[in-house]
């Protein structure tokens, strides 16, 4: 990687480990380069062609269940090892974002799991959190939005609630490039149906 290029991306993640240590989210645009967020796209396209997603569900383990009126994407998991290029070029920002937010700080974050997630039209995720019942090892959700020419009117809004009254909310689109990081026990949040495909790439450092 050029020098520049990797301090960039390194001042990236140490702008967003500031945010996150002061209000607990943050919001960085471009945290990938066109070219890259191009291609983690392109391959996202290829995978949900090849019928590699499947529907997602509600809890984990023997808790599982579809809830279709609740949540819509499709995810397919990633595995690191056997990840192709375009993932591993995100994977190596991720792991610098949470070299970052250890040394900002020190929640002791281990290891990363993160699957690809596609809404079809008329598809969302009702209010929910991230961290699983009975299971605090989710600590920092993160999200990078995969998405070309984004627009307002397309919908699939990151809704994310800033108080538990929910009288304050933060809305984000889902633009391609933009990330989106957060404590995952302390926000609710939602995603609003959209009316056109939408792609991103989401995932939860966790602590032992």
């Amino acid at each position: 990687m050029h020098p520049r290029a990797q301090c960039s991306a390194e001042s990236l993640a140490e702008q967003a480990a500031a945010a996150i240590a002061s209000s607990g989210i943050a919001v960085i645009e471009q945290f990938l380069p066109d070219d890259a967020i191009a291609a983690l796209r392109t391959e996202a396209q290829r995978l949900r062609a090849e019928e590699a997603f499947r529907q997602a569900g509600i809890g984990a383990g023997g808790d599982f269940r579809r809830h279709d009126d609740i949540r819509g994407d499709e995810i397919l998991w990633i595995e690191p090892e056997s990840a192709p290029a375009a993932l591993q070029q995100a994977l190596a920002a991720f792991e610098g974002l949470r070299l970052a937010v250890n040394r900002e700080l020190q929640l002791g974050l281990f290891d990363f799991e993160c699957h690809l997630a596609r809404y079809a039209p008329g598809a969302g995720y009702k209010r929910h959190y991230d961290q699983l019942r009975d299971d605090n090892r989710r600590q920092l959700t993160v999200t990078l939005y995969l998405n070309e020419h984004w627009q307002a009117a397309d919908g699939g809004t990151l809704r994310v609630f800033l108080d538990h009254d929910e009288a304050r909310t933060l809305e984000i689109l889902p633009t391609g490039g933009t990330l989106v990081a957060f404590l995952s026990e302390r926000f609710a949040h939602e995603v609003l149906p959209c009316t056109r495909e939408r792609f991103s790439l989401t995932g939860w450092f966790r602590r032992r």
